[in-house]
């Protein structure tokens, strides 16, 4: 008897982990990315949505509740990645949107590659218009995936297929597009500088002729001397009346209340499209004529498709995720979302699709709106630590009187080592006395020295052990500076704004993980998962090889 029923299990374990046949394989796998959609945020407009967007997704998808980042330093490019690889950014290496080469002496932005320039004249997009500004922290124009360590998802899935897997990433943020496509898939991201999505010479000698005769099309003229309007009647909106909060990003000639004119072609205008739900509207034009051109989903062959979704970050840095301009945009997303389902369902079948959504990170209300609450919350001014009294700290402790800090690049602080070492002091020493200091500055929750990190000097929290998924000891900086709670610094490169990200704290950790179509039965699951699960699954879905850092567990939910 206990022969037959052994038998019995071993019957069952070589069905349920036989691959997928090719007819059971799907023809796509759709990766949706929303930058800095918060867990919570399509929830709170969800009973004012109509069908087939967020909803379907949350009808028909199997939905983590409880999934997270669970690195320290939550910026685009490291969730970008993460999503991407299934590994921790001390692995893919993309620890920041900048860092500081301290090889070169530069900062390095972080898909930058001065050997692949971009494809055609004018497509820059080291503007200073740009809202984000670590784009102008780039060297070169080039751009490539170079400075990504290890493979991605879609790089298996290209070797999988010996390259016959068509691999395309769209964005309006170049590291929103490059980090998923990959080594082994193309990239197109949005120009500011041309209106026109653009490329590199890493993907193309010459640009397809379909993206041509897009770019051609001048499609954001239909834009000019038009507004973004609210998409419903003021009353259909938890925020409709406070449309003008004081903390709300004053930029020339966008105004902060509604309507939000795009105006005249001018040094702004391309910028006003991306500060509106049209960034999106546009990333969606795009990808669906890519779908048409490149015949994806049209073989047995499965491909893959990655479409980041930029607007939602834009909107939320300039007025908040609380904010009238923020509830408006998710409810365009929303229809967003329901115009490209529809799409693919037609294209290709929502049933031959694999479909992830995800997002690179959360986001942060502004101190303002949180202080009506009664919680303590405030902007960062990293200029004014007190510098004079930590110059004494180091000056009295090591007797030197050159400047040993070389300068902050968040999250973390780089020291300067040529001086270090001309005056024959410890790196990690100066390290640890300079983040002690740090620690007493308010807004500081603390302040963790990456030697101190990797020598297990200090305690095994959460909060301890994100950080040091977060250092890579190439590209990381001596002290990794962690605010409190609602505390952050919104000065970037003279552009203030309302709020951002980048914090450990669960606000920015906190983000939607969906998986849905390609038969997937619908499910809510509670408990706690990570966004290194998500390539991970995608792989042992398809049955191939994980990405070489992953460390990510396979959803058994998805693999059932």
């Amino acid at each position: 008897m206990m022969q037959h029923i052994c038998l019995l299990f071993s019957w069952l374990f070589i069905v349920h982990s036989f691959p997928l046949s090719a007819q059971q394989k799907p023809k796509l796998i759709l990766q949706i990315t929303v930058d800095q959609l918060r867990a919570d945020l399509p929830l709170k407009v969800y009973d004012r949505l109509p069908a087939g967007g967020f909803k379907y997704f949350y009808e028909h998808g199997i939905v983590y509740e409880n999934a997270y980042h669970r690195h320290a330093n939550t910026e685009t490019v490291v969730g970008h990645a993460t999503l991407a690889t299934g590994a921790d950014p001390s692995n893919h290496g993309m620890i920041g949107n900048i860092w500081f080469d301290t090889e070169s002496k530069q900062t390095v932005y972080n898909v930058q590659d001065i050997y692949h320039p971009l494809l055609g004249e004018g497509g820059g997009v080291d503007k200073k218009t740009e809202i984000d500004p670590t784009q102008a922290a780039a060297t070169t124009d080039g751009r490539s995936p170079a400075a990504i360590l290890g493979t991605t998802f879609s790089d298996e899935l290209a070797m999988f297929t010996n390259g016959k897997a068509k691999i395309f990433g769209v964005s309006v943020k170049d590291r929103g597009a490059i980090t998923l496509a990959g080594h082994a898939g193309k990239a197109f991201w949005f120009s500011k500088a041309k209106g026109e999505f653009v490329t590199s010479t890493y993907y193309y000698e010459d640009y397809p002729n379909w993206v041509k005769k897009w770019n051609a099309q001048k499609k954001i003229n239909s834009y000019l001397n038009t507004s973004w309007e609210l998409m419903h009647d003021r009353a259909n909106y938890t925020y409709g009346e406070e449309d003008d909060m004081p903390w709300e990003t004053k930029f020339p000639g966008y105004g902060v209340v509604f309507p939000h004119p795009f105006g005249e072609m001018s040094k702004y205008f391309t910028t006003f499209l991306t500060l509106s739900p049209v960034g999106d509207e546009l990333t969606l034009d795009f990808a669906k004529t890519l779908i048409e051109a490149e015949n994806i989903g049209a073989d047995s062959i499965t491909d893959y498709l990655s479409i980041s979704f930029s607007s939602t970050d834009y909107v939320g840095h300039v007025f908040g995720p609380s904010s009238l301009e923020g509830e408006d945009n998710l409810f365009r997303l929303d229809r967003t979302l329901a115009n490209l389902l529809t799409y693919v369902d037609e294209k290709v079948g929502l049933q031959n699709t694999l479909i992830v959504l995800s997002a690179d990170h959360g986001g942060v209300d502004a101190p303002g709106y949180m202080k009506k609450f009664g919680i303590d919350a405030g902007y960062f001014d990293i200029d004014a630590i007190d510098t004079l009294a930590i110059k004494k700290v180091l000056q009295e402790k090591f007797q030197v009187s050159d400047k040993l800090v070389s300068g902050y690049f968040h999250p973390y602080v780089y020291l300067d080592k040529e001086a270090i070492a001309k005056n024959n002091l410890d790196i990690d020493a100066v390290s640890r006395v300079l983040a002690a200091e740090l620690r007493k500055e308010k807004g500081i929750a603390d302040a963790l020295a990456s030697a101190d990190l990797l020598e297990g000097n200090v305690a095994n929290t959460p909060l301890n052990i994100s950080v040091l998924r977060n250092y890579n000891p190439k590209r990381s900086g001596e002290i990794y500076l962690v605010f409190e709670p609602y505390w952050f610094i919104n000065d970037f490169d003279g552009l203030t704004v309302a709020t951002t990200h980048g914090s450990p704290w669960k606000y920015d950790q906190h983000v939607p993980v969906i998986f849905m179509g390609s038969g997937l039965e619908a499910a809510k699951i509670y408990r706690r998962v990570e966004t290194v699960d998500v390539a991970t699954t995608l792989s042992h879905y398809l049955s191939i090889k994980v990405p070489s850092g992953a460390s990510g567990t396979p959803l058994k939910e998805v693999l059932k």
